[in-house]
């Protein structure tokens, strides 16, 4: 298959890009690298050395005898989108080049206005150009279990039946987001639906939960494949962050209470979901819709796991409660189905002890390349 992994520069897109190399399918990346710079705004870098994309790729291919092409640009950019799907053609382009930290989103005007114009209109410019160009494509869009917030009923995968006055229908599950970066991902899968209803085209929304881990077999085979792995207040996530915050001997930041409970999944797991969307396409015309994740926790649960792994590492590891800096019910009911992807063969890697120690030992083994100054949240909600 013909794959293009937009974003492919990215925690989530680079393994990926990889990985369907590796499985045999002609692969190409599109990235404007962009990620790069935040880390320079926000006075960061990754735990993990990143390589430069040219190094990258080379090495890649010296080590799979396999080769990635690279498009260098911006989705925003129709003509160059369009370049993009009349030289390479794919059958299936993967969506993750969107900014993805709904704290960066937060952080004043302008970077909420960016986000959403960069998310939204680089999302647009990708369903013209499928439309106009390779119709039957298959639209696999990174979208986010933050899109529904924390409802109190069960939440579905996509679509909800509702009975109202009498009658009865199929309708999308109301979307409740936490942020602007959240909004900008409703704002995506209302245009995708829009769409695919409009032009026929293809399209499978995948909700992510949020993900954990850093190494898959192909990132693995040496150090300039790392994938990266972020510990900020903006663009560091729970568990990751956590282990590495335990790693250099700084509290693990628990926002509020803790009770906050969130979907998660393991990075290899994102390729699995990816993969099986892949190789089981939408319909022309639908709009699917899986809830990506293997697991529900809550906050202070991921910070309670990483001390106690930590403490049989001999590491002590203190749990500071601060004012949470978003606005979000800190305790709440939170169960949502995902049974879709299993269906199609998801086998899950479920979170182990031996999985945050690695993490734990890979962060003390960087740990020179942790800045204390930007753990700590810095973005509000208020």
């Amino acid at each position: 298959m013909k794959i293009i992994i937009a974003g492919g520069d990215g925690f989530c897109g680079w393994p990926t890009a990889l990985y369907f190399s590796q499985k045999g399918h002609e692969v190409a990346i599109v990235d404007n690298l962009i990620r790069r710079e935040w880390d320079k705004e926000l006075g960061t870098q990754s735990l993990t050395p990143i390589a430069s994309m040219e190094d990258r790729l080379s090495v890649w291919q010296a080590q799979s005898g396999k080769s990635i092409k690279f498009y260098l640009g911006d989705l925003q950019d129709y003509d160059f989108v369009e370049h993009v799907f009349q030289d390479f053609e794919p059958e299936a382009f993967v969506h993750y080049a969107e900014q993805r930290s709904a704290p960066y989103s937060m952080i004043d005007r302008e970077h909420a206005v960016f986000t959403q114009v960069n998310n939204v209109v680089g999302n647009l410019n990708v369903l013209f150009a499928m439309k106009k160009i390779t119709p039957d494509c298959h639209l696999i869009k990174l979208g986010t279990m933050g899109e529904y917030g924390t409802p109190n009923i069960d939440i579905e995968e996509g679509y909800i039946r509702i009975e109202h006055n009498g009658r009865e229908d199929v309708l999308p599950y109301p979307k409740q987001p936490f942020s602007f970066y959240h909004l900008s991902k409703v704002h995506d899968s209302h245009n995708i639906m829009f769409a695919c209803k409009a032009w026929g085209i293809r399209a499978t929304d995948l909700n992510q939960g949020v993900v954990y881990g850093l190494w898959t077999d192909e990132t693995k085979l040496d150090e300039r494949l790392y994938n990266r792995i972020d510990f900020d207040g903006v663009f560091g996530t729970a568990l990751n962050r956590f282990c590495i915050q335990a790693a250099v001997g700084h509290d693990l930041t628990v926002y509020g209470k803790g009770g906050q409970t969130r979907a998660f999944l393991d990075i290899r797991d994102t390729l699995q979901c990816v993969e099986l969307a892949a190789l089981n396409p939408a319909d022309a015309g639908e709009f699917r819709v899986f809830n990506q994740f293997t697991e529900q926790f809550s906050v202070l649960e991921l910070a309670q796991r990483v001390q106690a792994v930590a403490k049989q590492m001999g590491i002590e590891a203190n749990i500071a409660h601060l004012q949470n800096p978003r606005v979000e019910k800190e305790e709440h009911y939170y169960h949502a189905a995902h049974t879709k992807l299993l269906d199609l063969g998801l086998k899950p890697h479920l979170l182990s002890d031996e999985l945050i120690q690695g993490l734990i030992e890979t962060a003390s083994r960087y740990q020179d390349r942790v800045s204390r100054d930007v753990i700590r949240p810095s973005a509000t909600w208020r």
